[in-house]
């Protein structure tokens, strides 16, 4: 069975760190990570160029076969919209580099694309591929109140049809509205770490399989950069740079070779 779906049927929800380059991999699996998920936006950061498939594809693809090189967990690569109409010449190439999953999504593009785009690689790797479908109406504010869990249910529900294997809703964060959502969707349910999102522990009430940090720590940690770096060229402290790292065995240390 693939590695990444087993991770789909235990009592707890998954929850992925999301991370950006073999670094934030190695010290995501060292703090107690089941799996690494990679962030699109994340990944393009770190990188220098803005989220929404600017980043080139074979980057994508390196970054995924670097993060294998240093984890002993399962992969799943965020791949954004795949790239083109037909991407199972791009998810090959994830697999390829160590990735057991993707994340696909449908943006402000056409349901019935992302829809065909999900059965053509589920007709190419079948199982071996879990497939995450991230549906975009709340976070584009395609629809708004009751025709947005509407229109979301119904992209879910084709979503599942086509072979997705769970369903992404970012920005749905309301605890009735989650449960509205398992209830509705036959699918393990992902929801993105956000403002004003249940806890954990409700999240697995709710009955939520899946909890993914997206572009978050990397976000945070970008913005620490500039925070640290206007204070260093202001002040020129070493204080704020030398404190002691929570960090078992320290970063050097946590790295590997080879």
């Amino acid at each position: 069975m693939n590695p990444f779906k087993q991770l789909h049927q235990g009592p707890d929800v998954l929850v992925l760190p999301n991370a950006w380059d073999a670094g934030s991999a190695r010290i995501i699996e060292v703090a107690g990570a089941k799996a690494i998920a990679t962030s699109s936006a994340a990944v393009a950061w770190a990188n220098g160029y803005p989220d929404g498939e600017a980043t080139p594809f074979d980057l994508v693809v390196a970054t995924v076969k670097e993060i294998a090189r240093v984890v002993a967990l399962p992969i799943t690569a965020d791949v954004e919209a795949g790239y083109g109409d037909d991407p199972t010449a791009h998810v090959a190439k994830v697999v390829d580099a160590g990735a057991q999953g993707i994340n696909i999504e449908d943006g402000t593009g056409s349901p019935e694309l992302l829809a065909a785009k999900i059965g053509k690689i589920k007709t190419r790797f079948g199982d071996a591929v879990w497939i995450n479908a991230r549906t975009d109406v709340y976070l584009h504010n395609l629809a708004q109140g009751e025709a947005a869990y509407d229109e979301t249910v119904k992209r879910a529900r084709l979503y599942r049809e086509a072979g997705a294997d769970s369903i992404f809703i970012p920005m749905a964060v309301e605890d009735a509205l989650i449960g509205r959502f398992v209830k509705a969707i036959d699918a393990p349910l992902n929801v993105l770490a956000w403002s004003g999102l249940p806890p954990l522990k409700r999240l697995k009430e709710l009955g939520v399989r899946r909890l993914s940090a997206g572009s978050g720590i990397a976000k945070t940690l970008m913005n620490q950069t500039y925070v640290l770096t206007q204070e260093f060229l202001a002040e020129g402290r070493s204080e704020p740079l030398t404190g002691a790292l929570a960090i078992p065995g320290g970063l050097n240390g946590n790295m590997r070779k080879g």
